[in-house]
C-alpha cells in the first residue's frame, strides 16, 4: 500500500521518515519529495508498505500527528493518471 505524507516539516530525513512508519510493519520504500534549486525536503513523500492491513493501521495512528510543530496528513495515494486510462469505448 503506497501512502502519501504531506505537511512533513521540511528539516525531516527519509530515515526519520521511515523509522516514524516502521512500529506499524515492513516499510517497503520510503522517499521524500524534494526541491531541485534548494535540495530541502518540499514538506511531502511516500511511503510503501507491502501489507495493506499494515498500512491502514498506520494511516489511522499517524493522521493528525503532531511532528516537529507540523500536523502531518497521512492518505493512500492515488495511482497516476496514465494509470487511469480507460480504453475505447
Amino acid at each position: 500500500m503506497k501512502l502519501l505524507v504531506r505537511n512533513l516539516p521540511r528539516s525531516i530525513t527519509e530515515a526519520e521518515l521511515q523509522a516514524l512508519f516502521e512500529p506499524f510493519g515492513l516499510v517497503q520504500s520510503c522517499s521524500l519529495v524534494m526541491d531541485g534549486e534548494s535540495g530541502l525536503s518540499k514538506g511531502f513523500g511516500f511511503v510503501e508498505m507491502p501489507k495493506p492491513g499494515n498500512g491502514k493501521a498506520a494511516m489511522k495512528q499517524l493522521n493528525a500527528k503532531v511532528i516537529a510543530g507540523n500536523k502531518i496528513r497521512v492518505k493512500k495515494a492515488e495511482s497516476k493518471a496514465e494509470d487511469k486510462i480507460e480504453p475505447n469505448q
